[in-house]
């Protein structure tokens, strides 16, 4: 709780408001450039140019959100692109068996619906001008 206050003291220009707007667009079109399945979002979204370019510009501007609540949304597109790259090589294991196939598609269907969730999450705070959680 008293990281949120603290980084929500520092003022935060509108441009890396913006910015922090377009990357969740990115995240966003990539995640919908799967939209047929949810099992198809979550490889959409971490094999999808727009949400590589996002991260790579999520590292590259990461210190510029130090101190501010930006930080927090930085740091949530980063984690969420990371953990569903790892939902996804978790996927691919099952499915390198037969037997894993059904636990596969369960685990792609769900991971891609926890992105949508992450997305649309973090655009709705970021509207109310809010951190995300730790």
């Amino acid at each position: 709780m008293d990281d949120e206050l603290n980084n929500t003291r520092q003022p935060v220009s509108d441009s890396l408001t913006t910015l922090t707007y377009v990357i969740y667009g990115l995240h966003a079109f990539s995640a919908v450039g799967g939209i047929l399945s949810p099992a198809f979002v979550v490889t959409a979204f971490i094999t999808g140019w727009p949400s590589i370019i996002a991260v790579i510009i999520n590292y590259v501007k990461r210190g510029d959100t130090r101190g501010t609540y930006l930080e927090s949304h930085f740091r949530w597109q980063i984690r969420t692109f990371w953990f569903a790259l790892l939902w996804v090589i978790i996927a691919t294991l099952f499915a390198v068996t037969f037997v894993g196939i059904p636990i596969a598609l369960v685990v792609a269907w769900l991971a891609g619906l926890w992105v949508l969730y992450r997305i649309a999450r973090g655009l709705l705070r970021l509207l109310d001008d809010k951190p995300m959680p730790l």
